[in-house]
């Protein structure tokens, strides 16, 4: 960004503040959703919850795809990097993630495993093909913005007919856990929260713009205002949905013009639409199991789907009891809510996902420690 000091000038933000607070009705409480990581980050940091009206509540959401990957999938790839011929490729943020009985994929590369982070797809390919007496598996992760690199690496590795390269796939869709969060099928075991409107993601809507929420705010009656990643970006949304509630209307809006058109990236959207398609099903942290909200490669790229050539047998496993990371993914808790944070649960002992993750809502409270402490008794917005 060019111009970023324009968007984290105090005195602006203190003018948004104002207006929020003037705009808001003294009658009613207000329940915003930001559905991203990266916009729980920036509320933490920057002490946005400060400067609203306590008649308003930000929920943070499931928007972190390190936290929403289940404990089963960390010990798949914990299996494949085990087999003598497997070099992992993954990112940072993954190595520490918790598996099943305290394994992780630092602990598997400490025990001998061949495991290597690497900073994007083009590494691993680069790796497949500077070794070709390795198979190189790369562990593929994230929203729609991290899936056009993956399809890229996979169309390189065929143009260079490299035979030992694959990707174990879990990308996951958006679209599909906002609808999971407002529909869930079994909400009297898992809690639902009160939703009033969403924050809508800023890099995922570059790549699938904002048209994919218009069904989310026609049928569910929900606002959607697609926000940016500074503190005026976030601001300004927050003042666009207390206008939408006030006014009773329920439309996406674009706060974040520089950067999301309404159609996206379109480019982007072809070169996944080739290489992937739905998956039937897949379970997510936090939501359990959710029709038609993830990807896999179609058969046309099965040689370099590391799940078919490498078959792996794990079993399902749940989450630690102790750790609320399922139920602060969903917004029916927040960090301060679950009784391990901060005394069992740190960045250096992470019992979940949430507080590993450099966009888990947990590693947020930690990091910044600027969240509001609510009254003892308060209103959750949970209905149970």
């Amino acid at each position: 960004m060019r111009y970023v000091d324009e968007y984290r000038d105090g005195r602006l933000a203190g003018a948004i503040a104002e207006r929020i607070a003037a705009e808001t009705m003294s009658h009613r409480d207000y329940h915003f959703m930001e559905f991203c990581g990266g916009h729980t980050h920036a509320i933490s940091r920057y002490g946005i919850e400060d400067l609203l009206p306590e008649t308003i509540r930000m929920i943070h959401g499931p928007g972190c795809p390190v936290c929403v990957l289940p404990i089963a999938r960390i010990d798949h790839a914990i299996r494949l990097a085990e087999r003598p011929e497997v070099t992992l490729c993954t990112y940072g943020d993954l190595m520490r993630v918790p598996g099943s009985h305290g394994t992780s994929l630092l602990k598997a590369k400490a025990a001998g495993a061949d495991i290597r982070m690497v900073y994007s797809t083009l590494d691993a390919v680069r790796i497949a093909e500077a070794e070709p007496g390795r198979e190189v598996v790369f562990f593929a992760i994230g929203f729609e913005t991290t899936t056009p690199p993956t399809a890229l690496a996979i169309r390189l590795a065929e143009k260079k007919r490299l035979v030992n390269f694959s990707v174990f796939c879990n990308h996951v869709i958006t679209p599909a856990a906002i609808a999971s969060i407002l529909d869930h099928p079994d909400v009297r075991r898992l809690g639902r929260v009160r939703i009033d409107g969403f924050v809508g993601p800023a890099h995922v809507s570059t790549v699938i713009g904002t048209q994919p929420y218009a069904f989310f705010a026609e049928e569910y009656e929900k606002p959607v205002v697609v926000a940016g990643f500074e503190p005026l970006d976030v601001m300004q949304a927050i003042l666009m949905l207390v206008r939408q509630v006030n006014e009773g209307r329920h439309e996406v809006e674009n706060q974040y013009i520089r950067a999301v058109s309404a159609d996206g990236n379109l480019k982007a959207q072809s070169e996944v639409a080739q290489v992937f398609e739905l998956r039937e099903s897949f379970e997510w942290r936090g939501l359990g199991v959710v029709p038609y909200s993830a990807l896999r490669l179609r058969d046309a790229f099965a040689r370099y789907d590391a799940e078919r050539r490498f078959p792996v047998v794990v079993e399902p496993v749940r989450d630690n009891p102790t750790c609320e990371c399922g139920a602060i993914l969903r917004g029916v808790r927040k960090p301060t809510d679950c009784r391990i944070f901060g005394t069992a649960c740190t960045p250096e002992t992470p019992v979940g996902s949430c507080m590993v993750s450099a966009e888990g809502a947990c590693a947020a409270h930690w990091t910044y420690g600027r969240f509001r402490v609510q009254a003892s008794g308060e209103a959750r917005g949970v209905v149970s």
